[in-house]
């Protein structure tokens, strides 16, 4: 059974990989036997988590980009020309600074939307062509947020692109079956570097833990387990589903403090 969780000859790509979720991520796919491209913004996050890579025994291409600006096309070529082939992709960049309604402009909510999806959809038209030329096709994984699910004060733009992510994939998955699998995680509070500033809190801290089932933070690692599980065969039966790794949350179990108009 456990070596159905092996990726052994397997490349994948993830975005924004330069820590947290997508850090995480790439070392799991690293542990499952994968060599992986990573990418993010930030050169020396890449270098840390390539190295972290090389010390597991895989091998890993570090591609420095801006994924709001810059074509992802680079990173399917640095798959293919270091490689040989592409099998995975994981679409974990995406984000929004949360506001109050009425200060969230339409350039906002469509700067959400195409950093979020956008971005997904671009390296998936770029990823897929070479991704069909594999006899066993591939895996899509896309990064959601429990947030995309339920309502929360404060997180309208990023909520709304996380939903769209969410339908995204389940139409993705239509399209591209039976050769490419589509699916997405839809993670809860996770301890990121992101949601640091939640560690150093104790009230925010504990106010999420008591509203999450579990009572407690998720780790990164926790995600990254789902995606090697989604990414390989061990999964080769699901597509065009959202995996909510969220500490069984019924409700969101964080919103900004915002007032009533």
């Amino acid at each position: 059974m456990l070596e159905k969780f092996q990726m052994d000859g397997r490349v994948a790509i993830v975005t924004g990989a330069g820590r947290g979720i997508g850090a995480a991520i790439a070392l799991g796919f690293a542990e499952a036997g994968a060599d992986v491209v990573i990418s993010a913004r930030t050169d020396s996050d890449l270098a840390d988590v390539a190295s972290q890579i090389t010390a597991i025994g895989r091998r890993a291409v570090s591609v420095p980009l801006d994924l709001a600006s810059a074509d992802p096309a680079a990173l399917v070529t640095a798959a293919t020309e270091n490689f040989g082939r592409l099998d995975v992709i994981v679409n974990n960049v995406g984000g929004a600074m949360p506001k109050p309604f009425m200060n969230t402009s339409v350039d906002d909510l469509v700067g959400a939307f195409s950093f979020n999806v956008g971005t997904a959809h671009a390296l998936c038209l770029a990823a897929v062509p070479e991704m069909l030329k594999n006899d066993d096709g591939g895996s899509i994984i896309n990064v959601s947020s429990s947030i995309g699910r339920f309502a929360g004060r404060g997180y309208l733009a990023y909520g709304t692109a996380k939903a769209a992510v969410a339908h995204y994939t389940r139409l993705a998955a239509e399209d591209l079956a039976p050769r490419i699998r589509v699916n997405a995680i839809a993670p809860g509070s996770i301890l990121t570097p992101a949601l640091g500033y939640v560690a150093q809190n104790d009230d925010m801290r504990t106010a999420i833990e008591q509203k999450t089932p579990l009572r407690r933070i998720g780790e990164p690692d926790e995600i990254a387990a789902t995606a090697v599980y989604l990414a390989s065969d061990a999964g080769r039966y699901m597509t065009g589903k959202i995996v909510e790794v969220d500490g069984g949350l019924g409700a969101p179990n964080f919103a900004l403090p915002i007032p009533d108009l």
